[in-house]
């Protein structure tokens, strides 16, 4: 089968498209042919050797897969061969950038009813970090206030539609680009973050501040003001210090995802009932998958990207 590997960390020119043997799986797991794996910043992280996952080389990249059963090793429930499923596979192993993946058969739900299959593998971490971000780190509650800074991105439109489903008044920053986006996802108030001050434009506390953007760490300092005494700062950008307020009980949490099987499972259903939109806004082949590194290296790719075997 055809995979991309790198057998060193580096540039994306380590990136070698190559011809590597079939896997089989082992007890309690399964194989998947690949339909779609969805490039994420960690991958980039990974192969370049600055984002501590204990990656055994050579490594294909790609955690985040869609695809159909094509194998079943012993002791697998659930599955059978051909089930279309996603899942969020272990980081440090294998993942779906090729055309078979090797995948514990725990890490894998059914997927979406109501999208392609490519599409799909858009989904698992991305949609869990904003789920464990809003609910399980900032502990978000119905009738609450929530920021989420850096709502244009793909994270952050999944948690301003998580929040307004949960019964949350949602504040979200975004450019001009990508306010209808956010509008569209259900926030009750989006500021302009390129031309109004937030720290004036946000006139009642909120409960939580969700953080997805490169911020300046003075900014985000200064940000904390907008939280309630008692509330929490959560943030994905684990690159930025979480700042909180310890003499106001305002805490701080840095959130890097987990995988959660049953959450994913919620989170498919959410998309066929319509509630969450699955955001792709390219598909390259698995060839091109270097050159899309090299994009990443150069600064921020917007949207999300999904790469299908050939």
């Amino acid at each position: 089968m055809k995979a991309m590997r790198f057998h060193e960390v580096g540039g994306p020119e380590v990136l070698q498209y190559e011809e590597v043997p079939l896997p089989t799986p082992a007890a309690g797991q399964v194989r998947l042919q690949v339909a779609a794996s969805a490039f994420n910043a960690a991958d980039n992280g990974m192969r370049a050797g600055f984002l501590p996952i204990p990656v055994v080389l050579p490594h294909v990249p790609g955690y985040d897969v869609s695809g159909t059963v094509d194998a079943v090793g012993e002791g697998v429930d659930g599955l059978q061969v051909g089930d279309a499923v996603i899942g969020f596979l272990p980081m440090e192993q294998d993942g779906g950038a090729a055309q078979y993946v090797i995948a514990p058969a725990q890490a894998l739900v059914g997927a979406p009813a109501t999208i392609p299959l490519t599409d799909a593998a858009a989904l698992p971490s991305v949609a869990l970090t904003a789920w464990q971000a809003l609910f399980d780190e900032g502990g978000l509650q119905a009738g609450q206030r929530v920021l989420v800074v850096g709502a244009g991105g793909v994270v952050g439109k999944y948690a301003t539609a998580l929040a307004k489903r949960a019964g949350v008044h949602v504040v979200a920053t975004a450019s001009p680009r990508s306010v209808d986006a956010v509008r569209a996802a259900g926030a009750d108030q989006i500021v302009d973050h390129t031309r109004t001050d937030l720290l004036t434009a946000v006139e009642e506390p909120v409960d939580v501040l969700l953080n997805l953007a490169p911020l300046d760490p003075e900014e985000f300092t200064a940000l904390v003001a907008l939280v309630r005494d008692g509330g929490t700062v959560v943030s994905t950008t684990a690159f930025i210090p979480t700042p909180g307020d310890d003499a106001r009980g305002v805490s701080a949490v840095t959130v890097f995802v987990r995988p959660h099987r049953e959450r994913l499972a919620e989170l498919v259903s959410l998309v066929d009932d319509g509630t969450l939109h699955v955001e792709v806004t390219r598909r390259i082949s698995l060839a091109e998958l270097p050159a899309l590194h090299a994009e990443a290296v150069a600064g921020r790719i917007p949207g999300k990207v999904v790469v299908v075997p050939e």
